[in-house]
């Protein structure tokens, strides 16, 4: 394929507007200039020919990226940078002209920030490699990635594809355009911003090299942006590959393997994408769900949601929690974990009937309503001036009976488990 003359492409109408509207789809925050993507259509209008110009003679200055760190759940920091509106639509419809051109040379087993791809591909095909005999896992871990990528080996990599000196240019000017950090300029002289619209597009250019690599080596891998791992057959070999391809990754690549987090292990011992693997000895084969990590996380993150002193109505706490489960469940749900969804939904019932119980506010009302939900009367005033602990009321049986299950449900609260049965792909 042709790639000299591809900034017209980039610059033509149709591009330009599917450009505009992913942007808007994409949302986001304000870069260092303030405007918001609501703001970004009527400043096209104004300046839409005058950028396209500057992009034509190589003029388009990109402005700094403003640095977000995001805090990391094993501690640590990541560092995102969010480049202007203005930024984001012009690396947007770079992007999409340039992503088919390298979509044809990417790895089969490449599954990260790729159209029609995902993480739960990714779990799938490892399973599909470990079950074939490949049972010792080399996790390899590559340290702050983004942060580290080489701009000189990057565009000479880039070049070996693109021929358009005007495209060159301006994918150079947005990984060297610095970034603002309280309110003071930093050069960037290594690393993609992490949150940029082209950053993705550019790691799997770099990173594709590590996957011809382990190709050329004979290697089951798979890899999701910076997650990689490899299956191999035995300890011996998971050794011997964890040492060269850790050598390939620093000294041709230029990038860091982080020793610490990098191991040699069974399955068993493996977080990949949030899951964890089993051997399931009925099945005779290995098996994905949720880490522990993962559902510590989400049970802290239900235990926001149903917390007493949280000033919102009920409702909304429902709410929240459903969108809670259905985003949960829809990520793990090539993994086995029907008993963990009944110890959830289990645990979201009882901590909503507590926050409903505190909503009763006083014994006489709390007597009331239960009356009103068909507890008798004696049962009613007992427990309502019981003076109980709220954990030991949410067990109390006629507690149970009025804010029951069904009643919970018509409230609007969804199971976890209908909702995952609904949606396995293993069941």
């Amino acid at each position: 394929m042709d790639t000299s003359s591809l900034m017209e492409q980039i610059l033509s109408k149709e591009n330009l507007n599917a450009a505009y509207l992913q942007v808007v789809r994409n949302k986001g925050a304000a870069g260092i200039d303030g405007m918001t993507v609501e703001e970004l259509g009527a400043y096209l209008s104004e300046n839409g020919e005058i950028i396209r110009e500057q992009l034509r003679t190589r003029k388009y200055k990109p402005q700094p990226v403003r640095r977000v760190e995001i805090p990391k759940p094993d501690g640590g920091v990541r560092n995102l940078g969010v480049p202007t509106v203005v930024d984001r639509f012009v690396q947007q419809a770079v992007a999409q002209v340039l992503t088919p051109i390298f979509e044809e040379q990417f790895h089969d087993h490449s599954y990260g920030f790729r159209p029609n791809r995902c993480a739960q591909q990714a779990v799938l095909k490892a399973l599909e490699m470990m079950n074939d005999g490949h049972s010792w896992i080399v996790d390899i871990d590559l340290a702050k990635f983004f942060d580290t990528v080489d701009h000189d080996k990057l565009m000479t990599i880039f070049g070996r594809t693109i021929k358009d000196g005007d495209v060159i240019s301006v994918v150079r000017k947005f990984l060297v355009s610095g970034v603002m950090i309280d309110d003071e300029y930093e050069d960037t002289i290594v690393g993609t911003p992490q949150g940029g619209n082209i950053s993705p597009l550019l790691a799997n250019i770099m990173l594709n090299e590590l996957d011809k690599e382990l190709e050329a080596r004979g290697l089951n891998f798979v890899r999701y942006a910076d997650d990689l791992i490899i299956m191999v057959g035995s300890r011996q070999a998971a050794d011997r590959v964890m040492k060269s391809v850790t050598r390939f990754i620093e000294e041709k690549l230029g990038l860091k393997v982080n020793a610490e987090k990098s191991k040699v292990d069974k399955p068993k011992g493996v977080k990949y994408l949030g899951f964890g693997f089993y051997f399931d000895s009925f099945a005779k084969a290995y098996k994905a769900r949720p880490h522990q990590k993962a559902v510590t996380k989400f049970k802290a993150q239900m235990k926001k949601l149903t917390c007493r002193s949280w000033g919102v109505s009920n409702s909304y706490k429902v709410y929240k929690l459903n969108q809670l489960i259905r985003g949960w469940v829809n990520y793990f749900r090539i993994g086995s974990m029907k008993g963990l969804c009944e110890r959830l939904d289990s645990n979201i019932r009882r901590r909503l009937r507590m926050c409903i119980w505190k909503h009763w506010k006083t014994a006489k009302n709390r007597a009331k309503n239960l009356m009103k939900l068909d507890v008798p009367r004696w049962a009613a005033y007992r427990i309502a001036y019981c003076g109980d602990r709220y954990a030991r009321l949410a067990h109390n049986g006629w507690v149970h009976k009025a804010i029951s299950n069904k009643r919970l449900a018509d409230f609007g609260l969804i199971s976890m488990l209908d909702y995952y049965t609904a949606r396995c792909v293993t069941c």
